[in-house]
């Protein structure tokens, strides 16, 4: 498209810096050039209102928001609040905000106090694959994909499948476990607990051809979220003509096309439970709703028509 883009690593250690790491973001953030969009994701740009606001006046700063800091599942109030006073207070000092879905907006909107005319939504793209040929053995195969955090209820989900051992099923997830150690610890341990480890692969971080043919490979896929921004695995997996079972929890209304799949509310068990026995026995149900993933992955957004919009809000606020 003609864009000049520099990537400017600052680490992973946000959101929670150290003093060094912040203190290295600020110098090099504020020693961008000021001809320059910079484009910060919330993840850091969140944490760093100081540095918002030293850029104010003298940069265009965007910020990415793909869902706030505070509505991470699990963290203490406290600490809730501070992402959410620092998240408001670097939202003020930017240029715009673009958010990755309706939802993400209407909550910057709503809750962050960024007026209307600064929001933008640009969905994230997918690429157009082949679709998912399912299991080969008669064993259902389920699929979740996204970091072990708590945010992603997979403790529902292992509660759930714990009271469906009768049927022929197994799930795999694949997540970075280094996200949050304990939490990933914790999962294990539960699936141990229930005796379920011949069944529940915990697959850590995988490499893109890795993954795809994990989807490929897949019969039903699960998102048990109990939020989410936009939901790219469920984009992913509408584009390899999958159905869906996730929980009604942020933009998965938005993202879910209606008849790909089926939501349940978050952190039900006795409901996920009862509709993974429902979409596990019924083949023909899960093919209807395979169908319409397939001719819906058609109308996802391409990268590169995302790639355009994203531009275009840019150019746009010049």
């Amino acid at each position: 498209m003609g864009w000049a883009v520099e990537i400017l690593d600052l680490g992973a250690e946000f959101p929670r810096p150290s003093a060094a790491a912040r203190a290295d973001a600020h110098a090099r953030l504020t020693a961008s050039d000021p001809a320059a969009a910079v484009v910060i994701d919330g993840l850091a740009w969140g944490v760093l209102p100081e540095v918002a606001e030293a850029m104010a006046k003298t940069h265009m700063t965007v910020a990415l928001v793909h869902h706030p800091l505070a509505l991470e599942t699990g963290l203490p109030a406290q600490e809730a609040q501070q992402f959410h006073d620092s998240e408001r207070r670097a939202l003020s000092c930017s240029r715009c905000a673009i958010a990755t879905s309706p939802a993400t907006a209407r909550i910057l909107v709503a809750d962050y106090a960024v007026p209307q005319e600064r929001v933008f939504v640009v969905r994230p793209g997918s690429d157009p694959v082949a679709p998912a040929r399912g299991s080969a053995d008669g064993v259902v195969s389920l699929l979740a994909v996204g970091a072990l955090v708590p945010r992603k209820g997979y403790d529902v989900l292992v509660e759930a499948l714990g009271g469906l051992t009768d049927l022929a099923w197994r799930l795999t997830i694949v997540g970075d476990p280094s996200r949050d150690p304990q939490t990933a610890r914790a999962l294990s341990a539960m699936i141990a607990d229930r005796g379920l480890g011949s069944r529940i692969a915990l697959a850590g971080t995988v490499s893109a051809a890795e993954l795809a043919g994990f989807y490929e490979a897949t019969d039903l896929f699960v998102l048990p979220s109990r939020f989410e921004g936009y939901g790219m695995a469920v984009a992913d997996a509408i584009a390899y003509g999958l159905p869906v079972l996730a929980a009604r929890a942020g933009a998965i209304p938005e993202t879910l096309p209606p008849d790909a799949g089926v939501m349940v509310p978050p952190d039900d068990v006795v409901v996920l439970r009862d509709t993974l026995r429902v979409l596990m026995t019924d083949r023909g149900r899960r093919e209807r709703l395979r169908q319409v993933a397939h001719a819906s992955a058609r109308r996802l957004p391409s990268w590169r028509s995302s790639a355009e919009i994203f531009a275009r809000v840019i150019e746009e606020l010049r």
